[in-house]
């Protein structure tokens, strides 16, 4: 209630986070379990307690997770909210009425053996590992989709370009493939940091000194965390350490960032390539979304690469924010953990909900302008670039520079100047020949 009073900030509740209120009731469920085991939680408390979480983590009770993800108190409020619901549910399941705290109660049953300090951090945790794996399926559609249009455009030729000039001829194909392996080194990123999140405090109640708990809580709780989870949980070496330590945060962000700028810069190129589409370069068409102008009739915008391109924003953004959160640690806790969590979750739903619209509104409808390709790359001046190891750099420049300037063709100014044969030129020359390695002879 109290949270509620004070921290009615973005109206982003714990709610919207489902997976984080899971965490949690897997982390309290743990608690209980190893309470039990060592003798300091009643059978019938503890088996309430369980039941309560399982129907939490089943998605029930939900709505009761109510208040805001950004709040002062390094995250009490988020505990006690799981506290206070899993109290109240494990009472109606004893049969006695809520509120009747005799029966169980928030800190004394729910909370034993615990701190917000260490129960907040482990439940985040296991969320974001979870969240994570959600995230890499929807990139590995992503890789899927771009490595399909990259099979499918294969055959067509088109001019690559540097500095958005003109440079050498490459595949349509190769372009998409390179989209696709750039987001495969993504895939292996992210799992790398979120696997940090697998080392937790708990047991370090307070500041890591575990005040309050039995000798023998941390390693039956990791015990119980792992079984409920699934995960290879383990407990952090110096719990004094991990319990102020925000490192795996500041880490894992930076690699959503990473990937939303590599994001971004693929929706650039999407953009440009689409653009016209009679004065761009009108390469590739995207599905049309959506009426793009209220004054000039039948434009058609790229809206899916921008929505993509401001979510990449959205994200660097919460990067910094993640990043000042961590620097703002202070002694034995980090306060910031509130903003750093609804940064982070923030940006992997973002990611998410954009990458899903990115595949099925933009990339699996991609269709290519097979011959207006051709016949920019037969047209360009940057085919010289295949003679110079044969005709030498200054030869090569200069026959750039008259194709230019008399508007002739390459290839008809190497003939008219009698530098190759009609044979060679046609082989050098060929645009097939020059999007891969090969051997040049003089």
């Amino acid at each position: 209630m109290r949270a509620l009073e004070n921290f009615n900030i973005s109206g982003v509740t714990l709610k919207f986070f489902p997976v984080l209120i899971e965490a949690f009731a897997s982390v309290k469920m743990a608690a209980a379990e190893a309470n039990h085991e060592l003798g300091i939680l009643d059978g019938k408390i503890k088996q309430a307690i369980v039941q309560a979480c399982d129907e939490i983590r089943n998605k029930r009770l939900h709505d009761h997770f109510v208040v805001d993800m950004i709040q002062g108190g390094a995250g009490t409020s988020t505990n006690m909210n799981a506290n206070e619901v899993i109290a109240n549910r494990a009472i109606e399941i004893m049969g006695h009425e809520r509120g009747e705290y005799q029966y169980c109660h928030p800190n004394n049953h729910v909370n034993l053996s615990q701190s917000t300090n260490d129960a907040y951090p482990t439940a985040v945790k296991i969320a974001l590992h979870n969240a994570n794996a959600t995230l890499l399926v929807i990139l590995r559609r992503l890789i899927n989709s771009f490595h399909l249009k990259a099979e499918a455009f294969s055959h067509i030729i088109k001019m690559g370009r540097t500095q958005l000039q003109d440079a050498v001829p490459m595949t349509l194909g190769q372009a998409f493939e390179s989209y696709a392996a750039t987001f495969e080194k993504e895939v292996l990123r992210l799992q790398e940091n979120a696997d940090l999140f697998l080392m937790v405090n708990m047991g370090a109640t307070a500041i890591g000194t575990g005040i309050n708990t039995d000798p023998g809580y941390s390693e039956k709780v990791i015990k119980h965390l792992k079984q409920v989870t699934g995960l290879n949980v383990v407990l952090a070496e110096n719990l004094v350490e991990a319990t102020q330590d925000t490192g795996a945060f500041v880490m894992y962000s930076s690699a959503i960032k990473r990937l939303s700028i590599k994001l971004s810069k693929i929706c650039n190129d999407l953009r440009l390539l689409s653009s016209g589409p009679r004065t761009g370069l009108n390469e590739i068409n995207l599905p049309a979304m959506q009426p793009g102008s209220s004054i000039m009739p039948g434009k058609v915008n790229p809206v899916i690469p921008e929505v993509v391109n401001q979510i990449a924003f959205k994200v660097i953004g919460n990067d910094l924010t993640v990043s000042l959160g961590a620097e703002a640690g202070q002694l034995e806790l980090n306060v910031m953990e509130p903003v750093i969590v609804q940064s982070i979750f923030e940006s992997i739903e973002m990611l998410k909900n954009g990458i899903t619209v990115l595949i099925d509104k933009c990339i699996n409808g991609i269709t290519a302008n097979e011959e207006h390709i051709r016949s920019m790359v037969l047209n360009s001046i940057g085919l010289v670039t295949a003679l110079n190891p044969v005709l030498g750099y200054e030869t090569s420049t200069q026959l750039a520079k008259e194709a230019l300037e008399q508007g002739k063709g390459v290839y008809e100014l190497v003939l008219e100047q009698k530098l190759m044969t009609r044979e060679k030129l046609d082989e050098v020359l060929a645009p097939e020949n020059m999007v891969k390695p090969r051997r040049m002879g003089i």
